[in-house]
């Protein structure tokens, strides 16, 4: 990992332990205004950020022990743990979406077809505190999706998303009590269907980090065009004639690569490892953010000769 990356690296993860202390106070204000001002979806916001408090503390533990250099029992380093914590935040996002939906489809199916009674409207006050935790919440997550894109963390990705479904339900708790306390008691349940609108965005979001998360752990092969552009570094080293196979799989936040180039087959042995190095120096001197790259040499068919033994 370079200077820049393991710094942008270091600031993330004081990111994530200051989301840690941000959601835990958020977590006490939005029960406790739910309370006080007659409001559950706020109460059912807070319980979520509290929720996020122990997927937080995951995501930052697994992403201080995966920077750490490799070592005789992990010779291709420790980046599969910032792999899996991504997958535990994307399932931490999907239980949260699906919780959520849960609870707001019970209520509204209680008010539509049990006849229950309407309850007691929020508190005007509660809107001032969603709209702290909104612009709160959306502040996080653009800091950290930024850090993400900078050094391709998924499990940075997922925790700044946990910071953005956290805004969009509290948007949606905004949304519904506002319409709630336009209409009176008979749209008390605007919040549940605004909450549930929310659900689709954060599963869909969810859904969308896992697949990206299975992808790293059972070392799915990165895009085309990575691919391609490690090709063409590669074919520029003097020796090479083409290539055989090339895989490059995702540890973290760095990249292993495993190439056959194809060389002429009548070069010493000298020759072939002298090209090998090159390229594997042109490689990791490239703007790939590779933590390593193996090098296996295959020669071009040759034609039999007269002394050549079968």
């Amino acid at each position: 990992m370079n200077n820049r990356a393991a710094l942008i690296r270091r600031s993330a993860n004081q990111l994530v332990l200051m989301g840690v202390a941000l959601n835990a106070t958020l977590a006490v204000i939005k029960v406790l205004s739910g309370i006080w001002g007659n409001s559950n979806a706020l109460i059912a916001d807070g319980l979520e950020s509290a929720m996020d408090i122990f997927s937080s503390f995951l995501i930052w533990g697994a992403l201080l022990y995966a920077g750490r250099p490799p070592d005789e029992q992990h010779p291709y380093g420790h980046g599969k743990l910032e792999s899996l914590a991504a997958l535990t935040g994307a399932i931490f996002l999907l239980v949260a979406g699906a919780a959520l939906a849960l609870s707001s489809g019970s209520e509204i199916f209680n008010q539509w077809f049990r006849d229950a009674a309407p309850r007691e409207l929020p508190r005007p006050w509660t809107l001032g505190v969603l709209v702290l935790v909104i612009g709160t919440k959306e502040v996080l997550y653009r800091l950290l999706i930024r850090h993400a894109d900078s050094i391709g963390s998924n499990a940075i990705r997922a925790e700044a998303w946990h910071h953005r479904s956290d805004a969009i339900t509290s948007l949606a708790a905004f949304i519904g009590i506002s319409i709630a306390l336009i209409g009176g008691k008979s749209w008390a349940s605007a919040d549940n269907w605004a909450a549930l609108f929310s659900c689709v965005l954060i599963v869909r979001n969810g859904v969308s980090m896992l697949m990206r998360s299975v992808g790293e752990v059972i070392d799915e092969q990165v895009s085309p065009e990575i691919l391609s552009r490690m090709q063409t570094v590669a074919a520029e080293v003097r020796g090479v004639t083409g290539f055989e196979k090339i895989r490059v799989r995702k540890s973290g936040t760095d990249l292993i690569a495993d190439l056959h180039v194809r060389v002429s087959g009548d070069l010493s042995v000298h020759e072939g490892h002298r090209i090998a190095h090159a390229v594997k120096d042109a490689l990791i001197a490239g703007d790939f953010q590779l933590a390593d790259v193996t090098v296996h040499i295959e020669p071009d068919a040759q034609p039999p000769t007269e002394n050549h033994v079968i």
